[in-house]
């Protein structure tokens, strides 16, 4: 027996898919992603199999260096990884379907990188502060510096704080206190 296809209802999910792909690209800019590579994360979430960078050119009309440096942009963020099918000699490319580990991931290289640099800054400036208030007889000078120095301590406390939560996003500890949904 065989079934007629349902062109109407093919079309519709078609068009559904892709408004789902539209809001994935959309939401990829809260992650430093440009909506074309959300578009192409889109695309290979949805599909089925593995696909080329000429598959994905093809899907979304871009050209294949587009493609390609969307690619290694969300490999760099664990977002897609490489696939391998015997026979098969170009390069396949499917997303990580686990969008928890894919975040964590994310998060964390992205929050580490600036809270390190936050560190090292107000560091810095404690530590010149420090030197300044050691070097002036104004003590106008010395009061606003020893306030200023209150909070810059308060700061490093912080970011100290959220490198601690970082280590937790990043070992995965966090689905302790907030499970994954299933």
């Amino acid at each position: 027996m065989t079934t007629e296809r349902d062109g109407k209802n093919w079309e519709k999910h078609e068009a559904i898919i892709e408004k789902f792909i539209q809001v994935i690209a959309k939401n990829m800019d809260l992650y430093d992603i440009t909506p074309s590579t959300g578009r192409l994360y889109g695309v290979l979430y949805f599909n089925d199999e593995p696909m080329t960078l000429d598959d994905m050119r093809d899907a979304l009309h871009m050209s294949k260096t587009s493609m390609s440096t969307g690619v290694r942009t969300l490999s760099e963020m664990r977002m897609v990884e490489t696939a391998f099918r015997k026979g098969i000699r170009k390069d396949l490319y499917q997303s990580e379907e686990d969008w928890y580990k894919s975040f964590t991931s994310l998060f964390g290289k992205r929050w580490r990188s600036q809270t390190e640099s936050n560190i090292d800054e107000t560091m810095e400036a404690i530590e010149i502060l420090e030197e300044m208030y050691k070097e002036t007889n104004d003590e106008e000078l010395k009061e606003k510096i020893e306030h200023d120095l209150e909070k810059l301590e308060y700061a490093k406390k912080y970011y100290q704080w959220l490198m601690q939560f970082i280590k937790v996003i990043d070992s995965g500890e966090i689905f302790n206190y907030i499970p994954k949904n299933k």
